[in-house]
């Protein structure tokens, strides 16, 4: 049992030191082609998510809407039919 959570934390050293070098790596290939851009014209992370989460905030509204509009009309037509049938036959 003590083996296989050595080789986990193992493979996670590894994993981890990967990632380090991976993201060093690109950092020098972006440095040496010139296509850093400053981190004060770049927008920041949180706001592409926030922007994102409030398209699809307003995406969620609008189907919010057109599915209670079609409940309603769905109601309406029910209940409609209920009271036609209801009715007698002579005073339709």
């Amino acid at each position: 049992m003590m083996a296989s959570g050595g080789m986990m934390q193992a493979a996670m050293l590894l994993l981890a030191a990967q990632l380090v070098l991976c993201r060093g790596g690109a950092a020098d290939v972006d440095r040496e082609t010139g296509t850093v851009i400053p981190a004060e014209s770049r927008p920041c992370v949180d706001c592409h998510a926030f922007e994102f989460m409030q398209r699809a905030l307003q995406d969620l509204k609008k189907t919010a809407f057109n599915l209670d509009a079609r409940t309603e009309t769905l109601v309406l037509r029910a209940e409609r039919r209920a009271l036609c049938d209801c009715m007698p036959s002579s005073l339709r």
